[in-house]
């Protein structure tokens, strides 16, 4: 079936600002889109808002406006442009609902637009609330109690028959924006008012609660022909009432049966049906009861969202262009799979991994925001990790996320874990409560010998996850009391997604001896690659992720290489103009002649794109895991100027390294980042700075602040957008202050450098440098002058505790425990310069014996491309 000739011009809709729910997804969606269509011949016109965006480049579409997405804009751009049709569905809530309310205004119609992907009817009942459970019962499919409401009034007799807790979900809502959990009258009269005015339609879905079932989604995709796939399953880790985007989340599905799992596919292939979304892609969410394994439908999403693109990232499957192909004409039979080349997208993906999705929020920045989630999104980005179990991308994901956690690793204090107490019974108080710490409560409630099902009943946390949680745990205690580590403990652990720095903290030790020995040993990841198919065919694509299997998938590309260090997960003060920027770049270097290796976290992001680069790793930004890759690849050098904050943490061990670092010297680098060296160069220039001085202390931050007069600002140094800086009026803000920071930095890990504060006048800033180190390793702070040399500080260092690996190792006690984790032999740990139990410190790094000695050219690497340093380089299949 081919293209449509009919239509020539078609006009696509970003989604405008990043907000919370809807953000770097849609550029990446987006993106796909105007490259499908302008590959197809046609003239794409696109309207989007955000100038961060790679959909903006004014080389990507035909015509690009960058006006408000808007009923209003829009239509004047389609008076303009005269369009054939309108592709509503890449653009998130947004461009849907500027869609809707164009077609209800009669402007399409006027104007000979059509609506392709989702028609105005398919639009319409699977986002109103009322025609959706409508649809829902024609085709025997149950949906949860309720009635849409359009007022208060209507509201309160509605939940006499729901009753309490009520669930409320607005309609034509982005990120379930106005929805939440009412427990009581007084908080159900304030959710109805809210969701009332927040609903563009004004009306609100109340139904009953089911908190507590099981949440899934389907990504389904159907063509003209009425081909159906099922693209990817995504189980939820928490239960109903959490946001989905806000829930840690696996692919694909763990624990349904075969035939629930059945029942579930053949249900979202009816609902894709009787909605009548024609050609293109949808979201289906689902809620069973772990109880009876009831199965209610929840709700659908006539578009990519957010989990079509960690479903695109997760299976390979590109749903954002096949979606797009198809709402021109073309048939899932007809279309190639772009990753194995071969396969049609008929093909439905199977996965021979497991992955998993960490959610990131950003409650530092609102300290007195309401933490507890629920059904309104509250996460401001992801990670993705992908690894060959549950347990490896779970602590890969994690890591990932950039919070001071190496892994599933508690907090040093009860605060850092958002608790008061860890006694059993105020532990399972906590649990009830959903919060972005939650998963770590778990662990502290395992240690406090809290049962699996006890915490299962707390949470609604499936217990198969929690006898996978139950399993690391276990597997902490028996490497903490092991006498000698060798290469098959390494690799038991590593397999299980510990990192070198747990590894370190769980014995007494430094991450870089716990590297060194690993080194030593020969244990080092093997990388797979993602190929839509289980490896039943091979991936034309290098899309790769690390696991410590035997068997190596990817050929390094050497000098032909660069590296491009991209910037993580999404944050507020880090977002998608440093995915622009590292696209971009990618872009530029394949230009000259060069190979590009991207690395990032991020499954939002058009830099992880499957053809965007050369190569992609999908790994944290961790300086274990780039340190990997890096030896690998043996690349030209890496780029770290371009994906913010993330990368440029990283220059200074890269370089100490002997790795190659491109684009800017990290020492300019540090001139720039390091608030005294920038200040000392103004002061060169002749340029004037605000009264300032720096502290390590809460007695040299008063002094200081003393001489400056309050107001003051505090900030600490290499921070992201702002964190942690502080406007202080009085002494005892200031105290209260430095007392937070200490908190801070002590979850940083002890290995790490404490951070130094700036205190300036109220026009100033304050920035937090590591201190340099000695040839041992050990912080070697020296004092500087102020600004103007008003004030010479010394640094002295804010107390902490405890080994490198964070609270886990405290939580432990620092003893020894047989294989099984018994405390029958309490001695103390050791130093005997083995595996993790080395004395003394060295900057992270790769293992001094061979980059000292031999340089970055010298970094010893396994042979070939196969298994650790003794596979043949000839095999590259998958072992099963």
């Amino acid at each position: 079936m081919p293209r449509r000739t009919d239509l020539q011009r078609i006009l696509l809709l970003g989604s405008g600002p990043i907000v919370i729910g809807q953000a770097a997804e849609f550029d990446y969606s987006g993106t796909q889109a105007v490259k499908a269509l302008k590959e197809e011949g046609y003239t794409v016109v696109l309207v989007n808002s955000n100038p961060a965006t790679i959909m903006t480049d004014p080389e990507l579409a035909d015509r690009t406006y960058i006006e408000p997405v808007t009923p209003e804009w829009v239509r004047k751009v389609i008076e303009r442009e005269r369009p054939d049709a309108l592709l509503p569905t890449m653009g998130g809530q947004t461009a849907l609902n500027v869609a809707m309310a164009l077609a209800r205004d009669g402007t399409l119609e006027r104007c000979g637009v059509e609506l392709i992907g989702a028609n105005a009817r398919a639009i319409q009942m699977a986002e109103d609330r009322a025609e959706f459970a409508a649809a829902m019962g024609r085709i025997g499919l149950a949906t949860p109690v309720g009635r849409t409401v359009a007022s208060l009034a209507a509201a309160l007799d509605e939940v006499v028959e729901t009753g309490y807790p009520a669930i409320l979900r607005p309609s034509f809502t982005l990120g379930g924006t106005g929805g939440g959990v009412a427990y009581n009258r007084a908080e159900f009269e304030e959710l109805v008012e809210r969701a009332l005015d927040l609903s563009p339609v004004h009306t609100t879905l109340i139904e009953r609660s089911v908190l507590g079932w099981k949440e899934f989604e389907l990504e389904v995709m159907r063509d003209a022909r009425d081909n159906v796939v099922i693209v990817c399953s995504i189980e939820n880790l928490d239960p109903m009432g959490v946001h989905t985007g806000d829930s840690i989340t696996v692919a694909p599905a763990m624990t349904l049966t075969d035939r629930e799992y059945q029942r579930m596919r053949d249900a979202a292939i009816a609902i894709i049906r009787e909605i009548g979304v024609e050609a293109g892609g949808c979201n289906i969410q689902f809620a069973v009861n772990p109880a009876d394994g009831e199965m209610l439908v929840i709700e659908m999403n006539p578009r990519v969202s957010r989990s079509s693109a960690l479903a695109s990232k997760a299976t390979g499957f590109p749903i954002a262009r096949i979606g797009t192909k198809l709402a021109v004409g073309y048939t899932l039979d007809e279309l190639p799979n772009d990753i194995t080349k071969t396969t049609p997208a008929s093909f439905e993906p199977v996965l021979d991994y497991v992955v998993v999705k960490v959610p990131r929020f950003a409650f530092e920045k609102f300290p007195t925001a309401d933490y507890r989630l629920t059904t309104q999104m509250k996460s401001v980005g992801e990670t993705m990790a992908i690894g060959r179990t549950f347990k490896e991308a779970f602590q890969k994901g994690l890591r990932a996320l950039e919070v001071e956690r190496p892994g599933w690793v508690v907090g040093r204090t009860l605060a850092d874990d958002r608790l008061t107490s860890d006694s059993p019974d105020d532990l399972r108080v906590a649990l009830r409560t959903a919060t972005p710490e939650r998963i770590f409560q778990v662990k502290r409630a395992l240690i406090a010998g809290l049962s699996g099902e006890a915490i299962s009943q707390a949470t609604g946390i499936d217990p198969w996850f929690l006898y996978q949680l139950e399993e690391l745990l276990a597997a902490e205690r028996w490497f903490a009391g092991l006498e000698r580590v060798g290469a098959p403990e390494l690799r038991r652990m590593k397999r299980m997604g510990f990192s070198d720095h747990q590894l370190a903290g769980l014995r007494g030790g430094t991450e870089q001896a716990v590297r060194e020995e690993r080194w030593r040993l020969g244990v080092h990841p093997a990388y797979k690659t993602v190929d839509t198919c289980a490896g039943e065919f091979p991936s034309a694509t290098p899309y790769l992720y690390s696991s410590y299997d035997e068997e190596n998938e990817s050929q390094p590309l050497g000098d032909a290489g660069i590296v491009i260090l991209g910037s993580g997960p999404n944050r507020i003060g880090q977002g998608v103009e440093f995915d622009y920027c590292c696209v971009r770049a990618g872009l530029a270097f394949r230009e000259l002649g060069y190979k590009t290796i991207m690395i990032n976290s991020n499954p939002e992001t058009v830099s992880t794109d499957f053809d965007i680069s050369d190569k992609l790793y999908f790994e944290p930004l961790t300086l274990e895991d780039v340190l990997e890759i890096v030896r690998w690849e043996h690349p030209k050098g890496v780029v770290v100027q371009l994906g913010g904050q993330t990368p440029l943490r990283l220059t200074k061990p890269l370089e100490a390294a002997g790795v190659p670092i491109l684009g800017t010297p990290p020492d300019s680098i540090d001139v720039a980042e390091d608030r005294e060296r920038f200040e000392a160069l103004a002061r060169r220039l002749g340029v004037t700075q605000p009264a300032n001085g720096t502290a390590r202390s809460v007695g040299e931050a008063v002094a200081v602040a003393q001489r400056i007069g309050y107001p003051v600002l505090v900030r600490p140094s290499y921070v992201l957008g702002g964190r942690a800086m502080e406007i202080v009026y009085d002494e005892g803000s200031l105290r209260d202050y430095f007392e937070k920071a200490a908190r801070v930095a002590r979850a940083s890990g002890a290995d790490r450098p404490l951070p130094r504060r700036r205190v300036r006048g109220r026009r100033g800033c304050h920035r937090r440098r590591p201190p340099r180190r000695d040839r041992r390793g050990h912080a070697a702070h020296r004092g500087r002058r102020g600004a103007l040399g008003r004030f010479g500080l010394r640094a002295a260092a804010l107390p902490h505790r405890g080994p490198a690996g964070g609270g886990d190792a405290a939580l432990h006690q620092g003893v020894r425990r047989g294989a099984r984790g018994s405390r029958a032999d309490q001695r103390p740990v050791r130093h005997q310069g083995r595996c993790g139990l080395r004395a003394g410190g060295e900057p992270p790094g790769l293992p001094h014996g061979a980059v000292r000695q031999q340089g970055y050219r010298g970094i010893p690497r396994p042979a070939g491309g196969g298994r650790d340093d003794r596979a043949d380089p000839g095999r590259t299949g998958r072992s099963r």
